[in-house]
């Protein structure tokens, strides 16, 4: 079954259960999937579904913040409900431990061609490591890589 297919049946569990969030915010993504497969005029594949859940948490991420500073504490935290309940249809994401395994890796090996990266290499290595991670079809967080690219390169 596609993703896109199983956030259909989840859609109708939840209207057989009246559980009016849930609903509300897959009638959401399914609407966010339907406006991008009439952009693209074709059907979604789970990859490009995937890549449009992780921008539909990109911004329910960015939204909790805003509401956070605001003072909307209960706006932020419908937010949130939305993030966990996107998230379920999500591949597996990287721990702190995989990615900086991942890094260190990445790191040894081009240091393997000739002089270790310095920080002024954090572009090439940041792209080899997100390389890995797409390849592996795992999830992973920009920023920690971010993090965990600088922290290794200034040791």
């Amino acid at each position: 079954m596609s993703l896109s297919d199983k956030i259909q049946k989840d859609m109708t569990d939840a209207m057989k259960a009246r559980d009016e969030r849930r609903l509300s915010c897959l009638r959401m993504v399914r609407s966010a999937i339907k406006n991008k497969e009439i952009d693209k005029r074709a059907p979604l594949d789970d990859k490009e579904c995937v890549a449009l859940l992780s921008t539909l948490i990109k911004q329910r991420k960015d939204s909790i913040e805003q509401f956070t500073r605001g003072g909307r504490k209960d706006l932020a935290d419908k937010e949130a409900a939305e993030v966990g309940i996107i998230e379920a249809y999500m591949p597996k994401a990287a721990g702190e431990e995989e990615i900086t395994s991942t890094v260190r890796a990445a790191i040894e090996e081009m240091a393997a061609g000739g002089a270790p990266p310095a920080m002024k290499d954090m572009g090439s290595v940041m792209k080899n490591v997100m390389a890995r991670f797409a390849a592996s079809g795992t999830r992973v967080d920009g920023k920690a890589v971010s993090d965990a690219v600088k922290r290794e390169l200034s040791k």
